[in-house]
Order: structure tokens, then sequence, then C-alpha cells
């Protein structure tokens, strides 16, 4: 299995990242999928993700939306990609449209073919147990008007991810104050850092800080 998970950031944050995903594919000419959180305003970020792998070599690129109607051809020729992209946006409408159209059952056998799948913020949170990191802190989370009970997600990994994290007293009081009722671990990235997940092993990039059981930990081994 072979995860990158994103907090966030621009192109020169992540570069580390960027190149170890595509380092991951193993493809001479990798074929990459943006898949955004929602189809408004996506053209823009296609543009930005297009960019920034450009610059590492990539040509082929596909744009594909879970919120607007496809083909089985399109989701099919999305599933031989060497790389899927998850984007960034709102979590709970993202995981809405995902579980609308099964995508979970397909991004699995996409993974146990060899594929790369990564996830910037609300695309990484999707990829753990269940979404409730998109509920706090009060004062930055995300808005879930369609009022949905059933948070729960793909559940490739076994630890909960909260992305932009901010090294501040306001979050660490939220974060283990949510950490005290989870029995999985919680590892908050700030902007430009990330989680490497290849063979059941996790690598992190930029300085990571794990809550758990009302405790918080750094991790003094860490690349970037």
């Amino acid at each position: 299995m072979k995860i990158v998970l994103y907090s966030g950031g621009g192109e020169k944050e992540n570069r580390f990242l960027n190149k170890r995903a595509l380092d991951l594919t193993g493809a001479d000419v990798p074929k990459l999928t943006f898949i955004p959180s929602s189809s408004y305003d996506a053209e823009e970020d296609f543009k930005f993700f297009v960019d920034e792998f450009s610059k590492l070599g990539v040509q082929r690129f596909m744009h594909f939306c879970v919120d607007t109607p496809f083909t089985k051809t399109m989701l099919s020729e999305v599933l031989k990609s060497d790389l899927i992209f998850l984007g960034g946006g709102n979590t709970f409408y993202f995981l809405k449209h995902l579980k609308k159209h099964k995508m979970f059952d397909h991004f699995k056998k996409f993974l146990k073919r060899g594929g790369v799948l990564c996830g910037l913020s609300a695309g990484a949170i999707v990829l753990t147990p269940h979404v409730h990191t998109a509920s706090f802190p009060h004062f930055d989370r995300d808005e879930n008007p369609w009022d949905m009970k059933n948070l729960s997600a793909m559940r490739l990994v076994n630890f909960e991810f909260f992305p932009h994290y901010k090294n501040s007293q306001r979050y660490d009081n939220e974060l283990k104050h949510h950490s005290k009722k989870s029995n999985l671990p919680l590892y908050a990235c700030a902007d430009g850092g990330g989680i490497i997940i290849e063979k059941e092993g996790l690598t992190f990039c930029g300085k990571t800080h794990v809550f758990y059981q009302g405790k918080k930990f750094t991790l003094s081994h860490y690349l970037g």
C-alpha cells in the first residue's frame, strides 16, 4: 500500500512529498489524476496541480470530479492512473460524494494493484477511519450543512490526521480534548508536512505532533 498524506501548502513546501509520491509510482512516464473535493473552481486547482508536477517532468494528467456526472469509461481511465491525488476543500462535501459513487472500493482496488493514492487536507482526512478531525477546532473547522451523521471514511490507516496544524495553545487544547475520547493516535502536521505510508511503515515529512489520550508528543526524527 502506497499512500501520501499532505497537510497543505504550496509547491516549495510540498516539493519533497511530491517527489516521493512520484518515486513511489515506479513509472517512467507516470499518469496522474487530480480529483478535487468540489467541481466549483476546480479548474484553478487543477492548473496549480499540473504546474507543480510538470516541473518534476510529468506530462500526462487527468481531471476527474466526483460531484458531477461521469461515465464508467471515464472512471476506468482514472483507475488506470499511476497516481491519484485527492484535493482539499470541505471534507464533509467530499465524503458525501465519494460515498455516493462508492469510490472507496475503487480506490482500495487501485491501491492493491500498486497505484499511489495521495490526499491533501480534506483529501487526506477521508483516507483515515473517519472525518471527525474536520469538525474542530471550533474556530477553524469545516461546515457540515448537510448534517451528515455517518462520518466513517476509507479506513486505509489506523490513525487520525489533522492538517494545517498551528503550534498554539488554542489548537492543542482542542486536540488533547479530542484525543481523550479516541482510541487512535492523532498525527497533526503543519502545512508543508505530511506522512508517507509504504509497506505498512510511516515516514514523516516536517515536524509532526502526536496527540494520544490527552497528551501531546513531538516526533524528533523527521524529513524535510
